[in-house]
This record gives structure tokens, C-alpha cells and sequence, in this order.
């Protein structure tokens, strides 16, 4: 990251630390986007995978193009007047699998600790998060029980009133884990599972125990986390013949199963929509096998996946067609990436660095207003959607693991 002495004269000039926004597609292009052209910028080499343009947080307001980006006050609206009130937050890039869809098995480079956010300085960012609507907490990783006492974490988030609090993981260390982050406040957890045949479970990731997973969801319900939830990512000729035993599955053990469309977020880049299992072809299957209906959402509905009840009463199960039927129009997330950088899709070549912020020696007041400045600003420049299929989509040149699932 950028230091103190690096920011260019006319930020030194302003008195005040700079907002980082960290582009890969401008890395690529030679020159910043469009709409921050008339802003103080100088972009700097901060890795290979990206550069960094710092904007002079006292600039961003000056001229009528800059205001346009970023209201002053309000809740998080975008443009599209999308409102955001769930944020996801990652709290590691390292995880003890190695799924295809998500990591090699291989080469990865993680984050040394210095550079992940603290506890504290999440908690930091969520409270100014929450002061701006945000409702609801998503914790994710890599696998995000790897890293120590999460429990902890999740005891900060519900003493600061956040009511919604949830997780996604691979389920190998929950078991152990599931009653104390109940207690802490964890209300709901997804279990990615991409298999119920244990030899293709573990060629699929490369490793692991299904039989550990599987203890781990009954485990997480027994102790109260409610609903339990089975995330599978469906890759046709790999697991495509088990959507079948995977509802079965769903409706002896009382569980929702979420069955997910395979993203271009594979690390190793070999994502091809001939990959893809369209998500009304699984809808097709399973109603031929038990007939289901579409759920009707009693008001407007964020949540990713499609939900369709059994028609015999035995559940139901969630689709979420991210590729071919994406649902960037009432999309209502932001993300935290481990290492500080916020994201306003999943799919962005773009984040804010808020790590500087939170580390630089201003005052708690200017802290706050700097993190209150990036939010609006990550979430005045999403775009109306992630672009797959478009001529001119770009993959974002992070892997799942290092965004956040």
C-alpha cells in the first residue's frame, strides 16, 4: 500500500490521506476510468494483479462530476436505486481445500497477517457500515474458521446490533466450532458441498472428508443455527448427475439445498459456459422428480437464489442462475475483501482501499467520515450488472478465495 510520503502533491497539499482505489482494468488500460479523469490522480504499481490510484478525499466533492459519484449523506443507493444493507465480509484468503471452481492446488500466494484487517478494525468499518443501513453480515473466506476464534468476531458484530449474522463454509472445522459461534450470534451458515460420492467429493477438492462435512451440518442444527444450507456448485459433467440425490438429501435432513451455476472465478481460468448447467434445466429435473412451485416472497427479495417449494411439503430448494440469469437488479451486497478492499460485485475489476484509512493516525472523526466517503463511493459506481456473456466482459483477476464467497 501507498505511505504517507508517496501521495501526490496535490493530496500532501490538501492535508488529508488519500481514498485508494484500486483498479486492475486501469492497470491494463494505462490511464484512470473515465468518470475520476478530472480528480487528483497518480496511479502507482502496487502488485502484479493491481495498481493503485489515490484520489484526494477533498477533491472528490470539489466539481459537479466528482458530487455525482458520491452523495454526502444518505443511505448506500446506487444509481439503479438499488439499496444496500447486507455487506459481506472476508476475513482470510487461505483455506485447507483446494476446489476447482475456486482455488489451484498449487501456487497461491496468501496474505501475510499484516496485511489482514484486525477484528477491530472490521468492526471499525462495519460500525460506519451500519450507520449507512447496512442490516445484515455475511462472513466468508477462503475458509474463514481457519482463522483463530471467529467466534470473537461474531460476539463484536452482535454487540454492535447487528441482528443477521451468517457464514459461509466448508464445513471441516464447524462441527468443533458450530456451539460456540452460535452462542456468540451466529444466526444462519452455508455448507459448500459439491458431492455425496466421497471419492468425486474429494477429487473435487482436492482433498477432505465428506462424512466430516456432512457431521458438521447435522451439528450446526443440532445446536440451533437455523436454516442450514448446502451450497452446490454444479458443473456439468462432474457433479451434474447428483441433483437428484442432493434434493433427496435436502429432504430427509430438513435442509435447504442452494444449487449454484459454476462462475468465471476459477483461479486456474478455465471457467467455459459449456460448464454451465443452466438453472431452469435443474428446476426441470427436480419438479420431474417431485414437483415444486416458485415460492412467492411476501415483499421485495434480495436473496440470490430462486426458491422453490416441494408441492408434498417435504421443503424446498434455491437456485441461483448467476450466469444465465442473473440478478444484478436487486442486488443489494457489498463486499470486504481480507486484506481491506471494499467491492460492490463480485465480478468488479475495481475496490477501495479502506486498510489505509483504518491504520492512519487522524482522528476517530475523520476515520469515520473517510470510511462513510469510500461506501458511497464503492457503491455510487456499480455498475447495472457483472457483464458475463458480454463482449466485453473481463474475469476479475481475483480468484474466489482471495474476494470472498
Amino acid at each position: 500500500m501507498p505511505k504517507q510520503s508517496d501521495i501526490s502533491t496535490a493530496q500532501a497539499n490538501s492535508g488529508k490521506p488519500p481514498v485508494d482505489l484500486i483498479s486492475t482494468a486501469q492497470a491494463n488500460s494505462g490511464k484512470p476510468p473515465a468518470h475520476l479523469e478530472t480528480s487528483s490522480v497518480r496511479i502507482r504499481t502496487r502488485s502484479e494483479r493491481q495498481s493503485t490510484l489515490d484520489l484526494s478525499a477533498s477533491n472528490l466533492f470539489a466539481g459537479s462530476s466528482a458530487s455525482s459519484i458520491a452523495p454526502e449523506d444518505g443511505t448506500l443507493v446506487d444509481e439503479f436505486g438499488r439499496v444496500h444493507d447486507d455487506l459481506r465480509i472476508s476475513v482470510t484468503d487461505k483455506c485447507n481445500y483446494r476446489c476447482v471452481y475456486c482455488m489451484p492446488e498449487d501456487g497461491m500466494e496468501f496474505l501475510a497477517r499484516k496485511e489482514l484487517l484486525s477484528y477491530e478494525e472490521i468492526l471499525q468499518a462495519l460500525e460506519v457500515a451500519k450507520s449507512l443501513g447496512i442490516k445484515s453480515v455475511r462472513i466468508s473466506g477462503g475458509e474463514p474458521l481457519m482463522r483463530r476464534n471467529l467466534m470473537t468476531l461474531v460476539a463484536m458484530i452482535s454487540d454492535l446490533g447487528i441482528e443477521d449474522i451468517s457464514l459461509t463454509t466448508n464445513g471441516h472445522f464447524l462441527g468443533r466450532q458450530a456451539q460456540d459461534l452460535h452462542k456468540a450470534g451466529l444466526s444462519r451458515v452455508n455448507i459448500s458441498c459439491d458431492s455425496l460420492v466421497p471419492d468425486k467429493f474429494a477429487r473435487i477438492r482436492k482433498g477432505g472428508e465428506l462424512a466430516r462435512v456432512l457431521e458438521s451440518a447435522d451439528v450446526a442444527q443440532q445446536v440451533g443455527i437455523s436454516p442450514v444450507k448446502i451450497n452446490v456448485v454444479v458443473m456439468k459433467g462432474i457433479n451434474d448427475d447428483e441433483i437428484e440425490q442432493f434434493c433427496e438429501y435436502g429432504r430427509r435432513n430438513n435442509r435447504i439445498v442452494r444449487f449454484i451455476e459454476f462462475m468465471p472465478l476459477d483461479a486456474e481460468g478455465k471457467w467455459s459456459f459449456q460448464q454451465v448447467v443452466p438453472g431452469e434445466k435443474i428446476v426441470e429435473r427436480v419438479n420431474a422428480r417431485w414437483p415444486i412451485e416458485a415460492v412467492d416472497e411476501a415483499g421485495p427479495s434480495h436473496a440470490p437464489a430462486l426458491r422453490y417449494r416441494y408441492l408434498d411439503g417435504m421443503g424446498e430448494i434455491g437456485v441461483i442462475s448467476s450466469v444465465t440469469k442473473p440478478f444484478c437488479g436487486s442486488c443489494n451486497r457489498l463486499r470486504l475483501t481480507a486484506d481491506g478492499n471494499l467491492r460492490n460485485c463480485l465480478f468488479a475489476r475495481e475496490e477501495l482501499s479502506i486498510r489505509e484509512i483504518l491504520r492512519s493516525d487522524s482522528s476517530i472523526e475523520d476515520i469515520q467520515t473517510k470510511l462513510a466517503l469510500a461506501f458511497r463511493l464503492a457503491v455510487s459506481t456499480k455498475k447495472a450488472g457483472h457483464g458475463i456473456g458480454s463482449p466485453d466482459f473481463i474475469r476479475p483477476n481475483r480468484s474466489m478465495s482471495m474476494i470472498g464467497g
